[in-house]
């Protein structure tokens, strides 16, 4: 691939891994694009596993709202970070792996990031429906679930064509409408005087690895995008700046709305529905639900060309498109919470590798990203050993279909007789671990 770039802000995303990346997005399109993305109707219901990770000690709302903000600026940290040597290589997410792992051992991570984001592309169709249903039902009006499913789909893909349009389209449009929504319903639901009240801050440190893990699917995303960015400034200010302050107001949402309908999370979104102008500004919520989308189907293309470099994005990115459309018909949303934990599980301790092996250890001198780079099959063990240390540290899913991944690390701690505390982090521990692993391999070298 080509280290050379081109800079217009008039440009579009190349069609291959061959022709440079245009230097086209500033700090506004930065932001703009990772405010939308902190702003989901998935985390107005998913607010419930803040305020109440542990199914049994719910946390007070000042603590939920500290979680909140401190989960998403170590989140969004890791994911600005991320995105810094996309922006200075020019490779998106899943070919800047191969200065990692290597060519081929970079098949690996973008396989498994190309399974979540099907997944998230399908839970952000579903999303879409639902919402749509909600609005239209308020009018005494049915449209079909699939029906919602399509037209989201088929947005999803349109957007895809053009990226870096979209993202520019984002800025100008979208996001003014969105801010505005926020405000409203903020005003609208806190002047209903919803039970805050009450909790504690014993499950503080799940709350904050929930949120991390909010924050940090976006991991195999941010070089995607940042190799567009004008400075790597911009990526890392937009990420933090932009993702952070939308999802904590989108939390904050979502726990004023969950205590109006007594923590019944499939009545979340019914007190936005019912507001005053609530159909217009949830429809504008709604509308922009397909920003997520789009951007999951256009990194799964990204990390489809990191398998086939020649492939053009378009065509990729339309079939992709149509499965995430089909997946989105029969998609199980009740896996959420458990999808997060997994992919949190995978992603934080690749990203601690690579922070470190990248900004500690030097490797931004020579980070070799072509079809040819080496084997380094020494990157796998740090990765893995986070990858451990984040189960034996996190709350574990109680979604009867993983009862045997719970089994299987229930066992593991009982095995070497150790007991997590409320007060640890899974997601800081992984990190700690992959990155402390990565550094002592970084001084076994040297001595070599």
């Amino acid at each position: 691939m080509t280290s050379a770039v081109v800079d217009s802000g008039a440009a579009e995303a190349p069609l291959t891994l061959e022709e440079a990346p245009p230097k086209a997005l500033g700090v506004l399109d930065q932001g703009a694009l990772w405010a939308n993305l902190g702003v989901s109707l998935l985390g107005f219901s998913g607010a419930i596993a803040l305020i109440n990770p542990l199914g049994d000690r719910p946390l007070s709302f000042v603590a939920a709202i500290l979680a909140a903000v401190v989960g998403s600026l170590i989140g969004t940290a890791m994911v600005g970070l991320a995105a810094i040597p996309g922006q200075q290589t020019g490779a998106p997410a899943m070919v800047l792996l191969r200065g990692l792992f290597g060519a081929k051992l970079s098949y690996l991570p973008t396989v498994l990031n190309i399974i979540q984001m099907l997944g998230w592309g399908a839970f952000e169709l579903w999303v879409i429906a639902q919402g749509g249903q909600a609005i239209a039902g308020s009018f005494g009006i049915e449209v079909p679930y699939a029906a919602w499913v399509v037209a989201g789909g088929v947005i999803t893909t349109a957007l895809t064509i053009r990226p870096l349009g979209a993202v520019r389209l984002l800025r100008r449009y979208v996001t003014v409408g969105v801010i505005i929504s926020m405000i409203w319903f903020m005003v609208v639901l806190f002047r209903q005087a919803p039970s805050v009240g009450g909790g504690s801050w014993e499950a503080f440190a799940p709350a904050v690895d929930y949120v991390i893990a909010l924050s940090v699917s976006w991991v195999p995303v941010a070089a995607d995008f940042a190799r567009f960015s004008r400075s790597g400034r911009a990526a890392l200010t937009g990420v933090v700046g932009g993702y952070t302050i939308a999802q904590v107001a989108c939390l904050t949402l979502g726990i004023a709305a969950l205590a109006l309908v007594g923590n019944d999370t499939g009545k979340v979104w019914d007190p936005f529905v019912a507001a005053a102008l609530g159909p217009l500004f949830f429809g504008i919520l709604v509308l922009r639900e397909t920003d997520q989308s789009f951007v999951n189907v256009y990194s799964t293309a990204m990390s489809v060309q990191n398998l086939l470099p020649r492939l053009d994005r378009r065509i990729v990115s339309v079939v992709i498109g149509v499965v995430v459309t089909l997946l989105a018909i029969f998609v199980d949303a009740d896996d959420y919470t458990a999808f997060l934990s997994l992919i949190g599980a995978v992603f934080v301790p690749m990203f601690a590798v690579l922070a470190v092996d990248y900004f500690v250890l030097g490797g931004a001198r020579g980070w070799n990203t072509s079809e040819d780079a080496p084997s380094r099959w020494s990157m796998i063990l740090p990765w893995a050993l986070g990858f451990a240390a984040w189960w034996m540290l996190a709350a574990l899913p109680a979604a009867p279909e993983l009862s045997w991944w719970t089994s299987f690390w229930t066992g593991a701690r009982e095995l070497v007789g150790f007991t997590p505390q409320p007060w640890m982090s899974a997601a800081v521990g992984a990190f700690l671990v992959a990155g402390l692993v990565t550094l002592g391999l970084g001084a076994l070298r040297r001595r070599a």
